[in-house]
C-alpha cells in the first residue's frame, strides 16, 4: 500500500490492498448502491478478479481508524470483458472507435453515504483518473436527476459527456448512463 496519503486522504492501493480489505470494499459498494445481500455475493467474486486487469489501478479512501470510507478502482477497457463488450453494443461504430481505442474504465467508485459531501467522492475520482495512463476513460452509472445526483454533480464537474443514455445491463433492471471523458485530466 503506498503511504503517501493524498488529498481528502486518499490512498493508492495495488491488486493485494483491494483484495485484503475486499469485504469492506463490498460493505461500501453495498450500502452505496443499495443492493441486496444476495447480488453482493455475486459481486463479491468479479470485483476479486479484476485485480487481474491489465493496468489496474485502485484507490481509497480511509479515516483515521483505517475505516474504508469509500473507493474506487479502474482498468484497461477491452475486448472480452463483460462490461467492455456490454457498451460496446450500444455504441455507433464511430463512437466505439473514439472511446474504446485506448480506455480507462471506471468500474467502481463508492464513497459510504454517510461520509458523502466532503469532497471525497472528487478526490478519488481524481487521484484514480490521474493514474490511469489511457486516451479516455468511460463510467457507466444509474440514470437519476442531474441536478439532485452527487454522482451526477462530480462526473459533470469533472467534464463527463454522455455517450449512451438509458443502457440496460443484463441483470439489472435499472436504465444506465455510460459517460465519458477525454484523458488525461487538464
Amino acid at each position: 500500500m503506498s503511504t503517501d496519503n493524498l488529498s481528502a486522504g486518499v490512498t493508492i492501493w495495488g491488486p493485494a490492498d483491494l483484495t485484503r480489505r475486499l469485504d469492506d470494499v463490498i460493505q461500501v459498494y453495498g450500502q452505496a448502491m443499495g443492493y441486496t445481500p444476495d447480488l453482493l455475493a455475486t459481486r463479491r467474486s468479479y470485483i476479486g478478479s479484476h485485480v487481474h486487469r491489465r493496468d489496474f489501478r485502485a484507490v481509497a479512501c480511509l479515516d483515521e481508524r483505517d475505516r474504508l470510507l469509500g473507493f474506487g478502482y479502474g482498468y484497461l477497457s477491452e475486448q472480452g470483458q463483460w462490461w467492455h463488450d456490454q457498451v460496446r453494443g450500444a455504441m455507433r461504430r464511430d463512437q466505439r472507435a473514439y472511446w474504446l481505442n485506448h480506455c480507462f474504465e471506471v468500474v467502481e467508485l463508492h464513497v459510504l453515504p454517510s461520509a458523502q459531501g466532503h469532497g471525497r467522492g472528487a478526490a478519488l475520482l481524481r487521484t484514480l483518473l490521474g493514474l490511469a495512463d489511457a486516451r479516455t476513460t468511460l463510467l457507466s452509472t444509474p440514470e437519476a436527476d442531474e441536478a439532485t445526483s452527487r454522482a451526477w454533480r462530480l462526473y459533470r464537474r469533472f467534464g463527463f459527456v454522455d455517450v449512451v443514455r438509458h443502457f440496460l445491463f443484463p441483470g439489472d433492471s435499472r436504465p444506465f448512463a455510460v459517460l465519458g471523458r477525454p484523458l488525461p485530466l487538464q
